[in-house]
């Protein structure tokens, strides 16, 4: 990690700005221990990335599209050829199994960076309305605060749009996996990127996060994260009325429909919630079950669980692998204490590690049943291996219980196609999954509620980043 004590400022890998330097450690949550040190910046170091960013904005927000298509090309090409290198910084960094690491978490930036590339091909940058010429405009200077648990998928989800729409930008990644945003940092400075565009500057929220999202010269904040942290984030940057767009917290309802197949739906919606240790904000940690149906979808719950296997992120047997730090790790055993101490039925799983590790962050796969819907673990966003099933009566009590919920990130229905299809209509969430869809990379990703104001992926993220302008009495 050459550059892991250095921050990427104005094209060149900087010291920061004070001296001596802060460091933080970055464990490895399979063992518990250090594997490297990142330097942590200031609000110093912010005001240097955020003037090199403003003084680029200049000549790269009239760039062409034509260029930024090459430069997003460029991009992808290399990321593509350091792909493995980056998945396995990612397993290190956060402790998702390997072969997931590669696949899917830097996988995710590779679907990212073409999505965008489609996207710039298609998206109007102008056009005209009757005599008045409408045209998208980079919106100016973006901060980027991105989250741990999907480190490589937020980035690229926000800087190749960005880049698609001619902004330049300040990266802040998660300091607890901030490894692999220097890897994309490196692929930035390799692909050509011009002087300013792309800053990378290491630290925590209450010091750069701040700085950055209350700062004069940046007109726009993209953050990813908790709801808490988000509201946080909202305060800070609205004395200068910057944008700020927010992806943020999600307790996802699955509604398994009575015509639905039960033993594939209740196996699905386990693998679903416990993908990457349950550390996803979509993921759907509510199960909504009809009642008559809530004993043989506890025993096809239990068989589906017990099947996972726990352990090291190298291993290729591995299903799971560590949450991602001690703190997350307290608060998901606090949450299922609560959940036993509430009356829950425990199906599997509980508190504590799996028997045979004795290191590492891990969690015990858990499943909880006939929970009630103002239980702490039906309310609250968990971030970890623990799904609650909730028996419903009738389809109506189904969607006001998926419905009652601060968040509205996404919902999943199982079942008859046309059943689903109107049961969309009436989730107030900004996806839904219907039958276990494939991830759509071009899907608008985003959602109601506290779950955050604006969108990603595709199009729709291009969209977040433009201003748009009338000149009116425009005349071709």
């Amino acid at each position: 990690m050459d550059h892991a004590l250095k921050f990427y400022i104005n094209g060149e890998w900087v010291d920061p700005a004070i001296s001596p330097i802060t460091t933080l450690d970055v464990i490895n949550p399979a063992t518990e221990q250090p594997f490297t040190k990142i330097a942590m910046g200031t609000a110093t170091d912010v005001d240097k990335a955020v003037a090199a960013a403003k003084a680029a904005f200049e000549s790269f927000s009239v760039t062409t599209k034509e260029e930024r298509l090459a430069l997003l090309k460029r991009i992808l090409e290399i990321f593509i050829r350091r792909s493995d290198e980056i998945g396995a910084a990612i397993s290190q960094e956060m402790g998702a199994p390997l072969a997931m690491a590669k696949a899917a978490q830097a996988g995710s930036g590779t679907a990212h960076l073409m999505e965008a590339i489609k996207a710039a091909e298609i998206f109007e940058y102008a056009y005209m309305q009757g005599t008045t010429r409408v045209v998208h405009e980079p919106i100016g200077v973006v901060a980027m605060i991105t989250p741990w648990n999907w480190p490589i998928n937020q980035i690229a989800a926000k800087v190749a749009p960005a880049i698609a729409t001619g902004c330049t930008m300040v990266l802040k990644p998660s300091e607890i996996a901030p490894v692999s945003a220097i890897l994309f940092a490196e692929i930035m400075d390799e692909a050509g990127v011009p002087k300013g565009v792309f800053n990378l500057v290491h630290g925590d929220g209450p010091t750069v996060g701040v700085a950055l999202s209350g700062h004069k010269d940046v007109d726009m904040v993209s953050f990813t994260g908790s709801t808490r942290a988000g509201v946080s984030v909202a305060q800070t940057a609205a004395p200068t009325v910057k944008r700020v767009h927010q992806e943020l917290g999600g307790k996802s309802p699955n509604i398994i429909l009575r015509s639905a197949d039960l033993d594939k739906a209740v196996r699905t919606g386990v693998t679903r919630c416990f993908g990457n240790s349950g550390q996803s904000c979509n993921a759907p940690t509510r199960m909504l079950v009809p009642q008559e149906a809530m004993d043989d979808a506890i025993a096809i719950a239990r068989d589906a669980a017990e099947k996972f296997r726990t352990g090291d992120p190298n291993s290729a047997n591995t299903d799971l692998g560590p949450v991602v730090s001690q703190l997350q790790f307290d608060k998901i055993q606090d949450l299922i204490q609560a959940g036993i101490d509430e009356g829950a039925e425990l199906v599997t799983g509980g508190t504590g590690r799996p028997a045979e590790l004795n290191a590492g962050y891990y969690v015990r796969p858990t499943i909880f049943a006939r929970v009630g819907h103002d239980m702490r673990i039906s309310r609250e966003e968990i971030f970890g291996p623990v799904l609650s099933m909730i028996g419903y009566d009738d389809l109506d009590e189904a969607v006001e219980m998926a419905n009652d919920t601060v968040y509205g990130l996404a919902s999943y229905i199982q079942g008859d196609l046309k059943e689903a299809q109107a049961l969309s209509k009436r989730l107030r969430t900004g996806n839904v999954y219907i039958n276990d869809a494939p991830w759509d990379g071009a899907a608008p990703f985003g959602g109601y509620k506290q779950s955050g104001n604006g969108r990603e992926y595709g199009v729709f993220g291009l969209r977040e980043f433009v201003e748009i302008k009338g000149i009116v009495g425009f005349e071709e």
